[in-house]
């Protein structure tokens, strides 16, 4: 892979190539992406939308949307860091092409800004939810009619396949989305494979699949535009990361590994004396101990540690990255970079506190299994009034569900795959409020 073709300001639909040297930096194309992603209302949506705890209504505690920009914030240091360090050792790409490090900086925030986009309401139990819907619920009855490929996306539901759709797929009038940059969409694309073969492989980027067989076509024009390297066997489609993605996921794994900890630190789900031990294993090379005693109550004192922590985590990433970069280049790094972090330990050690005390939380379980049962319920009523609808058959009842459906849902989808694929989308892209909210009339729950 190389880095001039890497950065492509490419966008969907374009039929010439854009010139970094021409682009206004007063409105560079890769800002346009980010400024495209946050004015969308699938970002817009995130505000209501679980990071840690479902449905809370404590004003400190993270949604998908302040987690996104924080991630994004994150993300924006790491691709200006690394491509300060870039552009000094390949000078050619400021000199003949006009690339600066702050594109790199754009380009990670703008990605790191989206990489949860596509999650469904009640975090990764909601994935599970519309996933366990068709391995085991009333969607099992069309496991027969679908190709191996279009059932697994449908098994294996995955927020980063349904994130590429809502940022390229077309509806009427509106060709290619939001029309991202490719270079955006590269670093965006963490697992950038099908939902098969899943095999279990030594590579990061296997670990998860990246798009959905409807968006496969435009999946490899953009990774091919790109230089990224194949890596499947003929007849399967995936290929090593764009050097990008590694640091969009270092973003989000710096960010839920100190961040959501702090939120059960506020909570009261990991007491302070814990916290304190954790975090100050990773700044106390960095910490301030005359500034951090004057500090007075839990949460500055925490939010001081945070800081430093996060500080501690961007700069050994970048390290990390620089280290290897010809061999992330060569597609020959199959791990995350807070893997070969020198803080892996410390970081493992807070994760596996947060998985005890917060995730595994009375709270979180007893909110998780409510929203089993609304993205279910949702689900089970749309699929069967939206196939009812094409198959000529819709009695009354499916007629009053659809009309529940907003405007821009009410698409003519030609194969059972595509409807079924449709119906989850528009479900994934309900707040958890909405969703709760929806359920609750369906079910006739709803006071007035």
């Amino acid at each position: 892979m190389n880095w001039e073709q890497l950065l492509s300001l490419k966008r969907q639909g374009d039929t010439s190539k854009r010139l970094r040297a021409e682009q206004d930096d007063t409105r560079l194309g890769f800002e346009v992406d980010y400024d495209r992603i946050i004015f969308s209302a699938a970002f817009r949506s995130l505000q209501d939308k679980t990071q840690v705890i479902p449905l809370s209504k404590t004003d400190f505690v993270h949604t998908r949307l302040t987690h996104s920009l924080e991630v994004s914030v994150v993300g924006r240091s790491l691709g200006r860091l690394v491509g300060k360090k870039i552009i000094e050792k390949y000078p050619y790409l400021k000199e003949v092409h006009g690339y600066h490090m702050n594109d790199f900086g754009a380009i990670v925030a703008a990605a790191s800004l989206a990489h949860d986009i596509g999650n469904p309401p009640f975090g990764h139990s909601g994935e599970k939810a519309i996933g366990e819907y068709f391995s085991s619920g009333n969607g099992l009855k069309y496991k027969d009619k679908l190709t191996a490929k279009q059932w697994q996306d449908l098994i294996d539901f995955e927020g980063n396949a349904n994130g590429f759709s809502v940022l390229t797929a077309s509806r009427p009038g509106i060709e290619g989305g939001l029309r991202i940059s490719y270079a955006t969409l590269g670093a965006f694309m963490k697992y950038p494979k099908e939902s098969l073969p899943k095999k279990p492989t030594a590579n990061i980027a296997d670990k998860k699949y990246g798009f959905f067989q409807t968006d496969k076509v435009f999946f490899q024009e953009v990774a091919e535009d790109m230089g990224l390297i194949p890596n499947k066997e003929e007849g399967d489609l995936g290929f090593e990361r764009h050097p990008l993605a590694y640091l969009v996921e270092a973003a989000d794994d710096i960010c839920y590994t100190i961040i959501d900890f702090e939120d059960g630190i506020n909570l009261g789900l990991v007491s302070e004396d814990y916290a304190l031990e954790y975090l100050i294993k990773l700044v106390k090379d960095n910490i301030g101990i005359e500034k951090y005693n004057m500090l007075e109550t839990k949460e500055d004192r925490i939010s001081y540690l945070r800081a430093l922590a996060i500080g501690a985590l961007i700069n050994d990433a970048v390290d990390v990255f620089i280290e290897n970069e010809e061999a992330i280049l060569a597609g020959n790094f199959p791990f995350a970079l807070t893997d070969k972090s020198k803080y892996k330990a410390q970081m493992n050690d807070i994760i596996k506190l947060s998985v005890d005390k917060i995730y595994q939380s009375r709270e979180v379980i007893e909110k998780e299994i409510v929203g089993y049962q609304i993205i279910q319920t949702l689900l089970d009523k749309f699929i069967t009034a939206f196939n009812n609808k094409y198959e000529g058959t819709a009695s009354n009842y499916d007629k009053l569900i659809l009309k529940m459906l907003p405007e821009k849902h009410h698409l003519e989808k030609g194969n059972l795959y595509e409807r079924l694929l449709h119906i989850c989308h528009y479900v994934s892209l309900l707040t958890d409020g909405n969703a709760l909210e929806l359920y609750e009339m369906i079910s006739g729950r709803k006071k007035r």
